[in-house]
């Protein structure tokens, strides 16, 4: 009985190590190495691809299974981790050198598109998810919700600013309509905002995108409530949307 017990620990520690070794699963990534980095992300339509230390922990890490767990919903995205070692068989090591990736500034993001020899370096927050959809959004043009943002009003802002100037009332309609037909308060007020937006952008031309932007970003800036940076930043993120599509039809 003894040593069916002693057994009995020895595979269950064996079986916790090999779990950890494994390293933690995250939703919506895939694990890379250096053996078929180049099959796999060359058979996609974008890659954002995170080089870390082996077995990241932490805020950033966090960061990175939002940006992760958002991607799911996006069929030609593909998010994925490259696990650096600095010691033993120093795994990966490789993809460091070739792609300029420096320990001391892990997490590295990078997104590597389909036809592209180069991979676009992402030059922002680490630590803030919603910078980093925006980044992917900017050099795919794939839909990627920040919060607040609406699948079905993104797509009329695409709609709105690809209409001649003349046409746009009529797309401001539709927006309308869309909105009135939502039952979610949250989803309302998003829509609302998407609504004003495109009405001021009528009234006062596309520049209008740009100066709200800065006068609500200096609002948000300056001494507010939680609550009110809060819905600061979801109208920012409504702005941000539009204008990604203007600069699409630029």
């Amino acid at each position: 009985m003894a040593d069916k017990s002693v057994c009995a620990v020895f595979c269950a520690l064996f079986l916790t190590i090999l779990h950890h070794a494994g390293g933690e699963i995250v939703k919506g990534s895939v694990n890379l190495n250096s053996g078929v980095f180049d099959k796999i992300v060359d058979k996609h339509k974008a890659v954002l691809v995170k080089f870390d230390e082996t077995y990241p922990y932490g805020d950033k890490q966090d960061v990175f299974k939002k940006v992760a767990e958002a991607s799911v919903s996006q069929p030609e995205l593909l998010v994925a981790e490259v696990q650096i070692a600095d010691y033993g068989d120093k795994d990966n090591a490789d993809l460091a050198e070739r792609f300029v990736v420096k320990k001391e500034d892990f997490p590295v993001y990078k997104m590597f598109l389909k036809g592209k020899k180069e991979p676009i370096p992402f030059t922002g927050d680490g630590k803030n998810a919603d910078k980093i959809k925006k980044f992917i959004m900017e050099t795919t043009g794939l839909w990627l919700g920040l919060p607040a943002c609406l699948e079905e009003f993104d797509k009329l802002v695409t709609t709105f600013f690809k209409a001649a100037v003349d046409k746009r009332e009529a797309i401001l309609r539709k927006a309308e309509e869309a909105a009135k037909a939502l039952s979610n308060e949250a989803d309302k007020e998003s829509a609302e905002v998407y609504v004003k937006t495109m009405r001021r952008v009528i009234d006062k031309g596309d520049k209008f995108i740009q100066t709200e932007t800065e006068r609500v970003e200096k609002l948000r800036d300056g001494k507010v409530s939680d609550k009110k940076k809060e819905q600061l930043g979801k109208r920012l993120n409504i702005l941000t949307s539009f204008e990604l599509r203007m600069k699409d039809e630029l």
